[in-house]
């Protein structure tokens, strides 16, 4: 059979035309040789998606972005997923927009819900989810860090306006004369260190002396404090308690009214004579300052004293004191 120029030309057009088809299904992420199903989702926003972006399973490639329009109210935007046949997740599996890495685009991933749910079945509507990428994370951090940084430059300029204020020209002056009196006086400590160095350097052998007395000195300290550690101080305060004891045992006797000192303390008796006598004595040296020559009689030629009347110098006595 015999091919006329017209029915190849009408094959070869058909199967550049079919050509077309596929490798412009395909390159749109239809493959016309697998089959596939139709899934819906819908997003608030999908900022860096696009048509023909792939559709993966735990980063395997199942199917491909094939529509992206707005929904009747105008608020959301709608993607038509298409999935191949073989891959089967529960109808309450999430369908998440996620970036695909620092300077790639956006692609969906199917988180697969494993709920116990029926299948998914072509034109079912998933769950719409977006995962935060790495911009949004970077803003989620430096927004806050940005709003204390403002917040420190505003603190900051009123520190500064504040500081202004205080150091006015009066201010200034006193902080320059502050500082012209602390270089006068940096300069008075220098001179003054380097005379302490000069008279150290010209008494550096009485400096030496000192150290070496001091060093002497405590040479005879550690000795003693060896000769000390040495003595018998148990013994010694053993003694001072026996001496403590019987000081004690003094001391209780004597409240006792036991031994002499106890009795001449304690003795009402002896009290009471001891006090007499001395009223007696009192009275004696008394009398003889009154008559002295009842007691002492002196005479150039020998006469005898008169004898003496008790009652009547008693007598005379009472009338004196009268």
């Amino acid at each position: 059979m015999k091919f006329t120029k017209e029915i190849k030309t009408a094959v070869v057009v058909l199967t550049g035309i079919l050509l077309f088809i596929f490798l412009f299904n395909y390159l749109n992420g239809q493959n016309l040789l697998i089959g596939s199903r139709t899934f819906y989702a819908t997003y608030a926003s999908v900022e860096g998606l696009t048509k023909s972006a792939p559709i993966t399973v735990n980063g395997f490639n199942v199917g491909s972005v094939v529509g992206m329009e707005l929904t009747p109210d105008g608020q959301n935007v709608q993607l038509t997923l298409l999935i191949q046949d073989d891959v089967e997740f529960s109808k309450n599996s999430k369908a998440q927009i996620y970036e695909t890495g620092l300077i790639g685009g956006k692609a969906v991933a199917i988180i697969f819900a494993n709920d116990g749910a029926r299948p998914a079945v072509s034109g079912d509507t998933l769950t719409s989810e977006v995962k935060d990428g790495l911009t949004e994370l970077v803003n989620q951090r430096l927004t806050p860090l940005q709003e204390k940084i403002e917040a420190m430059m505003v603190s900051a300029d009123n520190l500064l306006k504040n500081v202004n204020d205080i150091f006015d020209d009066r201010t200034k002056n006193h902080l320059r004369s502050s500082v012209a009196k602390l270089d006068s006086t940096l300069s008075g400590i220098q001179m003054l260190t380097s005379s302490a160095e000069s008279m150290l350097r010209d008494n550096s052998s009485k400096v030496a002396q000192t150290f070496d007395n001091a060093e002497q000195f405590s040479k005879n300290l550690l000795s003693i404090s060896d000769t000390l550690t040495q003595a018998d101080f148990a013994g010694t305060i053993n003694r001072l308690n026996s001496s403590l004891e019987a000081v004690s045992a003094l001391l209780e006797d004597i409240e006792k009214g036991e031994g002499s000192v106890g009795k001449l303390l304690k003795d009402d008796q002896l009290y009471e004579n001891i006090d007499g006598a001395t009223a007696q004595l009192k009275a004696l040296l008394q009398d003889m300052k009154l008559n002295p020559k009842r007691y002492v009689h002196f005479s150039i030629f020998g006469k005898r004293p008169k004898s003496y009347d008790l009652k009547k110098n008693n007598t005379l006595e009472l009338n004196k004191d009268e």
